[in-house]
């Protein structure tokens, strides 16, 4: 891997991470002027926010994988004819992580007068990463296998047999339906960077009257889009081979 497509992963990232958190902060903040948007708002812009981090996340050349996700990189080194080594998707996976730390940095910054001025903790650390609607970890594990086993089948059918560039609008409509469809029951992390990163940043961050951040939650949406993303793959690998 060359520092320029590392570059590109961190910042396409990034950007994943400031739009997506950024929406999310737009809604549930108080006094922002998109106050109450509401769930439509939020998977619409979270989808064009995959759209920006693929476009960036791709390189000025072009020629980044632009991941963006530790299940989809997993997903892709798993597929049948992959070039992906596993030296170079851990590698991956710490550009991935170290972009959502900067995403989530300027979602606080950005939003910063109305951390004081929203008074529920829980709205707080929404901003940041995901939780249940009905708080149960054997179906909400599911739900997150279920959803990433979908985004990363579906790229693995976008991108063809070839490793290159993903098709950036394709992902991003990908996104909004599993966010629509799938979403409701546990807010569709389907990424463990996007969800572990801002996680901590809310933890390490001097967000005025923050509550906790949730630890006892935080494995479901990193182990949950793991397999999900690794099985997504091996069944399309047994696919390609009928």
């Amino acid at each position: 891997m060359t520092t320029e497509k590392f570059i590109a992963e961190m910042l396409g990232t990034a950007i994943l991470i400031l739009l997506g958190d950024g929406v999310v902060a737009g809604v549930l903040l108080a006094k922002t002027k998109a106050n109450a948007g509401g769930w439509i708002v939020i998977t619409w812009a979270w989808a064009i926010a995959v759209f920006c981090g693929v476009v960036v996340g791709l390189g000025p050349k072009g020629d980044a994988p632009a991941f963006l996700n530790p299940a989809v990189a997993l997903g892709i080194f798993l597929k049948h004819g992959s070039t992906l080594s596993a030296s170079d998707m851990l590698v991956y996976w710490v550009a991935e992580f170290l972009g959502a730390f900067i995403g989530a940095t300027l979602v606080f910054l950005h939003y910063y007068p109305h951390w004081a001025e929203t008074e529920d903790q829980g709205l707080k650390l929404a901003v940041f990463c995901t939780a249940p609607a009905i708080r149960n970890p054997l179906w909400n594990l599911l739900s997150e296998f279920v959803g990433t086993f979908v985004l990363v089948f579906v790229i693995c059918m976008i991108v063809g047999p070839k490793d290159g560039s993903m098709t950036a609008l394709p992902v991003a409509l990908l996104i909004l339906v599993i966010g629509l469809s799938l979403g409701g029951t546990t807010g569709y992390a389907i990424n463990p960077a996007r969800d572990l990163g801002p996680r901590i940043m809310h933890f390490v961050l001097p967000i005025p009257g923050k509550g906790g951040s949730d630890w006892e939650y935080a494995w479901i949406p990193v182990v949950g889009p793991l397999v999900g993303g690794a099985v997504g793959a091996l069944v399309w690998n047994v696919v390609q081979g009928l």
